[in-house]
């Protein structure tokens, strides 16, 4: 199978794109490089990529269509597979028409080219801060969504662009919904890495809620290897899927955890929620459990030692440093 994978360059696009090699397909990688973080950490990804023969990558941005379509045409594409997004919610408020054009506008054009060469399947990453603030868990699919930040409400208006332009095609389209995703070769402003980051340098590190934010932490190869399996179900009347382990964890006690593994201790500075931000999530994963063989999600101490271990063999860490946003 010849499959599209953008967002190629970035976290759950390299490791999706790792376990689709696996399963000899061929793989053409899009993405921008942009320097929402460190150019040089995505590129160093895609150098790992090229290493096997059935991947290709093309530096395209997605709202350059022209350019776009040049690869679309030269490549009879089965599957797309659609990761790139620009990412971050605090970000999301200070530059929010980056999130209207890198989400929504980049998600039309590939709509557009996959109805001109009558692609099959088209498979979107959106994301569980679709749901939004929610009392009862765990959330399952059919929750009401409320989303609290632009980033989020950007996800769920490519959901319904993309609902709307294959509701009546042969197109098979799946969403999938991953909660908080971890593990080696992370996103340099999530969690993890700041964490290890400050921990290693003896600096502070700010708790928001007082570390009392509650996560569905979900192992990164995991997400990669579901996505895989759907590849093999075609159409089916669900398409929306919660991609999560189902074991939520307060931020404090994952910071204790990460202590615990690596022998040192943070210098823990806690501080008010943030405006965007969603307090607990808590995701339902019965309907993909049904949908496919996957039920040995990764224990979070197994993926903690996993995460610590690359990040302490992994030599440029300069690259790891999020220095976007200032707080």
């Amino acid at each position: 199978m010849k499959i599209c994978v953008t967002g190629a360059a970035g976290f759950i696009g390299y490791h999706l794109v790792k376990r689709l090699l696996r399963d000899n397909h061929f793989v053409i990688g899009i993405d921008n490089l942009n320097n929402y973080y460190p150019p040089k950490y995505k590129s160093q990804r895609i150098q790992i990529l090229k290493k096997d023969k059935k991947f290709k990558f093309k530096k395209v941005n997605l709202n350059h269509p022209k350019r776009l379509e040049e690869i679309f045409n030269q490549n009879k594409f089965d599957c797309i597979y659609h990761l790139a997004s620009q990412p971050g919610i605090m970000y999301s408020f200070k530059n929010p028409k980056t999130y209207v054009q890198n989400n929504i506008n980049a998600t039309k054009n590939l709509i557009n080219l996959t109805k001109k060469y009558l692609i099959k399947k088209f498979y979107f990453t959106s994301s569980s801060s679709v749901y939004g603030l929610k009392k009862k868990f765990p959330i399952n699919e059919k929750a009401i969504l409320k989303p609290i930040n632009i980033y989020a409400k950007t996800k769920l208006e490519c959901e319904k662009i993309l609902r709307e332009n294959f509701k009546f095609t042969e197109v098979d389209l799946k969403i999938f919904r991953p909660f908080t995703v971890y593990g080696p070769y992370g996103r340099p402003d999530m969690i993890f890495l700041t964490f290890l980051d400050k921990l290693s340098k003896k600096k502070d590190f700010y708790l928001f809620n007082n570390g009392n934010y509650v996560r569905d932490f979900t192992y990164v190869e995991d997400v990669a290897e579901i996505m895989a399996l759907f590849l093999n179900k075609g159409i089916l009347g669900n398409y929306i899927f919660n991609i999560c382990s189902g074991h939520p964890l307060k931020i404090i006690d994952l910071i204790s955890l990460i202590e615990k593994y690596i022998f040192k201790k943070a210098q823990i500075i806690k501080r008010p929620y943030r405006k965007g931000e969603m307090i607990k999530t808590y995701g339902d994963n019965q309907l993909l459990k049904k949908n496919i063989k996957f039920n040995d999600f990764t224990n979070i101490n197994d993926g903690i030692k996993k995460t610590i271990k690359w990040y302490i063999n992994y030599k440029d860490k300069k690259s790891l440093v999020f220095n976007k946003i200032k707080y």
